[in-house]
């Protein structure tokens, strides 16, 4: 998929969230964000809350790591691990109690390493150079 703009970006967030409503009612999502700097995953995120957290104001979780938004039917857990690098210590942030506790999106998803949930949802974000947006998604049973 091509985004030509934030809102186009927020938008197949919001698609997305839909779709995994729809195909998979009940259960917990785990949505693995990868992109460079500025690529757009805040926005995308933004999307998502936009359905699975309705009303939710969303902001880049830089600086804490984690923010929880509690406004759906269940939570939804936006992570940040670029801080934590390479090898973050997950468990000191209580990872497997929030992914057991609702929805998850994870920013920089290419730190979990072997913390991926298998049934993950991965999204690839790029840059392209005409300043539109690249996204990719990847389904695990599809």
């Amino acid at each position: 998929m091509i985004s030509d703009s934030v809102d186009a970006t927020e938008k197949i967030g919001a698609q997305l969230a839909d779709e995994l409503e729809r195909e998979y009612p009940g259960r917990l999502h785990f949505i693995m964000l990868e992109g460079a700097l500025g690529v757009g995953k805040t926005a995308f995120t933004r999307g998502v809350a936009s359905r699975l957290s309705p009303g939710s104001r969303v902001k880049s979780p830089s600086y804490t790591i984690v923010n929880e938004y509690r406004l759906g039917e269940k939570p939804l857990f936006h992570f940040d691990l670029y801080r934590l690098g390479e090898e973050p210590d997950l468990q000191s942030i209580g990872f497997s109690e929030y992914v057991e506790g609702g929805h998850c999106i994870v920013e920089w998803s290419e730190f979990l390493g072997d913390e991926a949930p298998q049934d993950a949802v991965k999204v690839t974000m790029s840059a392209e150079a005409d300043g539109k947006r690249k996204i990719g998604i990847t389904y695990p049973d599809r």
